[in-house]
């Protein structure tokens, strides 16, 4: 089974569009897979989005581009206000249904492990929890208990890929580092006090398409910005034609 894996990173998922562009015409999966805003992708990707209509969208969130900063109203409530995020996420979930078996992560936040949802059962504020960035938006409480974002154990679900079945995977990762001192020391110590360790059978094929570099600075991955998003999208729309004729080679029939 061949699966398309989508990672973490923000607002760098423009990339993730832009590769898609390239690459939908040459490679169908069986199953798709995503974290944080890779899920969001992946939700439209999944339901039939074409990709010049995914791109507009992101073209034209101008209602994130700046967060209210507020008080949180608990110790699992963020300082930022992603109502607009939050409406937009709730919009795509209402206008598209995936065709394809697709699956999202989320992280419960007391236990410190990854949670997978698949198909039927995601609802919008499944796709939500898998954005909500601890510390910056808030946590989200779904039948009792308390979820955040899909990518902070694993910012690549290649291990969700494997574990739902499938044996090759083209990956679009967006973050090949992890974005400043204090992400990378909060990470750290997620996976240090967390029992989860990401799998993946050494007998997976895998097939990565990443940026060189991280795309931007650590806020740039928060906050949106038309010429940013342009900015990457065009960088993966040619990292992505750099590998487009491998693929129908990589992903052919068992």
């Amino acid at each position: 089974m061949n699966a398309l894996v989508l990672s973490a990173g923000g607002m760098f998922g423009a990339y993730q569009v832009g590769a898609w562009k390239v690459l939908a015409d040459v490679f169908q999966p069986d199953l798709i897979v995503g974290a944080s805003i890779g899920a969001v992708n992946g939700w439209a990707i999944a339901a039939g989005c074409p990709p010049d209509e995914l791109i507009e969208r992101w073209l034209n969130m101008e209602s994130v581009g700046r967060y209210k900063w507020k008080f949180p109203s608990s110790i699992f409530g963020g300082v930022l206000d992603t109502q607009h995020l939050q409406r937009l996420i709730c919009d795509m979930h209402q206008r598209f249904q995936p065709r394809v078996d697709f699956a999202l992560v989320m992280t419960d936040l007391l236990k410190l492990r990854p949670r997978i949802v698949r198909g039927p059962d995601v609802t919008w504020q499944h796709l939500v929890a898998s954005t909500a960035i601890v510390g910056l938006f808030d946590q989200v409480r779904i039948d009792g208990r308390l979820y955040s974002d899909g990518g902070e154990l694993s910012a690549v679900p290649l291990w969700a890929a494997a574990e739902l079945g499938a044996s090759k995977a083209l990956v679009i990762d967006v973050l090949p580092q992890i974005p400043g001192l204090v992400a990378k020391t909060f990470v750290g110590a997620m996976k240090l006090l967390s029992p989860f360790r990401a799998i993946v059978p050494a007998s997976m094929k895998v097939v990565r398409l990443a940026p060189p570099k991280l795309l931007g600075a650590p806020l740039d991955a928060i906050y949106w910005k038309r010429s940013n998003v342009e900015q990457w999208i065009r960088a993966g729309e040619r990292d992505a034609a750099a590998i487009k004729h491998s693929i129908p080679i990589c992903f052919g029939a068992e």
